[in-house]
């Protein structure tokens, strides 16, 4: 496992916002928000439906880019302040389960993992797939227990089974971290267990984890940082441990909670 301190040593930061401010309409989804995530860190920005979670991933994809002049502001990864997904998908994986199904219908898993390397919604005639790539895709599947999947169409899988396949695709091509937008919604119990032992195998191994979640069952216990987020604004970053309180958690999402701690993980109602 890498070490995060001297990791991080060897790379600007690897998602920084600096008094960022976000427009949808005449709303501002961001409101000058600021923060820094290390290479090698493992980051949960947690908060309520609405709070901004989804605009701060759609910020990092291009996908939304209206921002308002604050003075010093930028958005950069790894110091860049513009970037191309060809160069972005060594670095950084992005997984979100927004209309993966219907992106890549009738192809098989495997092709499905290997459209990685390429940033493509699936494998064409004119692309060319290495050997290398193949045993690349074929040992991220069996590092994420899916392989035998492998020659089955993804409109024959599960949700749960699906979001295994999407990890993979962004696994291939070793990313420093992964950013995951509410990684476990539409799964069922046993399928989001699963799901969690895996992000916690991939921390493991050294591959950061960026999530971006309103459940805070989501927050894998490798997860050590934890950065509030209500009405586009950072509201709390720290430690864990320090931020997960009934008191905090109540605030955020406005109304009374009960909190417990079982095995690493928080849950609250």
């Amino acid at each position: 496992m890498m070490n995060i301190s001297d990791v991080a040593k060897k790379y600007p930061p690897l998602i920084e916002y600096r008094n960022l401010t976000l427009m949808r309409g005449n709303r501002k989804a961001l409101d000058g928000i600021s923060l820094s995530i290390a290479v090698g860190e493992n980051v949960a920005i947690l908060g309520p439906n609405g709070a901004g979670k989804s605009s701060l991933i759609k910020t990092i994809t291009r996908e939304l880019h209206t921002f308002e002049e604050n003075p010093g502001s930028y958005l950069r990864i790894l110091g860049k302040e513009r970037w191309n997904v060809m160069e972005l998908r060594n670095q950084l994986g992005i997984v979100s389960p927004e209309g993966f199904k219907s992106s890549f219908y009738e192809f098989s898993c495997l092709e499905i993992v290997l459209s990685g390397f390429f940033s493509s919604a699936g494998i064409w005639a004119y692309q060319e797939v290495t050997a290398e790539m193949r045993k690349k895709a074929k040992e991220v599947m069996k590092f994420l227990g899916i392989y035998h999947l492998a020659g089955t169409s993804i409109d024959e899988v599960s949700t749960g089974e699906s979001r295994l396949v999407t990890i993979a695709r962004s696994l291939v091509n070793d990313p420093l971290a992964m950013l995951l937008d509410e990684p476990t919604s539409s799964l069922d119990p046993q399928a989001t267990r699963k799901l969690r032992l895996r992000l916690s195998k991939i921390a493991k191994q050294g591959t950061g984890i960026v999530m971006i979640t309103h459940n805070l069952s989501d927050i894998i216990p490798e997860i050590q940082r934890v950065i509030l987020i209500r009405g586009g604004k950072v509201v709390q970053d720290g430690d864990k441990d320090e931020i997960l309180t009934a008191k905090t958690l109540s605030a955020l999402f406005g109304g009374k909670l009960e909190l417990i701690r079982r095995d690493g993980y928080y849950y609250c109602w």
